[in-house]
């Protein structure tokens, strides 16, 4: 067969794409444990500067895996807010769930103030023991902004009201306006202030511009975010929602009830 007939020349590519193919695909296979291992680590990560529990967020894995060993997770029944004990807070993906029919349900119109339409029935909690005692409840949350749905973690004292840290992990935020939401300096205001009002209702308003402290209700009103009117509303919404009765209100309850101080 000549080196330049046409058949030789198909023959020549389909094998190289299948020898490429079979080579991608063996390496996505391999790969995959440690690809897992690692979007593990960066979420613990987040969640750790969120609650300001570590410093460094270059932290090594090392770092990360070992501080997190004063970290408590459960996995909660929203409905009720009772602690589930045959899920396995390790195995559990709360994204995958929220697609799930079996495992997710529908959020009513009217309470969808995050615009995402389902959630799950279940959800992670993370309680931060270090130093042997509760000192803050990490609690994931997510929402639509602008252009994604943004994820994050949100850290309350013992109280359930008030904000210790917050943290977003993952967006698609417009850099420079939108997605100043993981800038450290509008993070940081976020500290001391109220999510829950008196009566323990959701409270959190993004208000445009900066906030006076001199403002009547200071406590619950977060500066906007420049030029991003639509993501600082979509933070207010998902905050709100996550904090309320179809999010963690009724686990927040029950914590409230039953924790008498450690």
């Amino acid at each position: 067969m000549s080196n330049d007939s046409t058949t030789k020349t198909l023959i020549v590519a389909l094998s190289l794409c299948i020898f490429c193919s079979v080579l991608v695909s063996t390496a996505a296979v391999k790969l995959r444990p440690l690809q897992e291992e690692n979007k593990l680590v960066d979420i613990r990560k987040n969640l750790l500067v969120a609650a300001n529990l570590l410093d460094n967020p270059k932290a090594s894995k090392e770092e990360v895996m070992e501080t997190f060993k004063s970290i408590e997770v459960l996995v909660v029944e929203l409905e009720t807010g009772e602690v589930v004990k045959d899920i396995d807070p390790e195995e559990f993906d709360q994204k995958k769930a929220s697609k799930d029919p079996k495992m997710s349900v529908r959020i009513p119109p009217v309470k969808d103030i995050a615009g995402i339409k389902t959630r799950s029935k279940f959800a992670k909690v993370y309680l931060d023991k270090s130093g042997g005692r509760l000192n803050q409840i990490i609690l994931p949350f997510h929402g639509k902004g602008l252009w994604s749905t943004m994820y994050g973690f949100l850290a309350l004292a013992p109280d359930t009201k008030t904000v210790k840290g917050i943290g977003y992990y993952q967006h698609g935020e417009t850099p420079g306006l939108g997605g100043e939401v993981e800038n450290p300096k509008w993070t940081g205001i976020w500290a001391g202030k109220q999510v829950l009002d008196e009566d323990y209702k959701p409270a959190i308003d993004v208000i445009k511009g900066s906030v006076d402290s001199s403002m009547a209700n200071s406590q619950y009103k977060i500066d906007g975010l420049s030029g991003a009117t639509i993501t600082s509303n979509g933070v207010e919404g998902m905050v709100n929602y996550w904090m309320g009765d179809h999010g963690f209100g009724k686990f927040l309850e029950n914590f409230r009830n039953s924790y008498r101080g450690e």
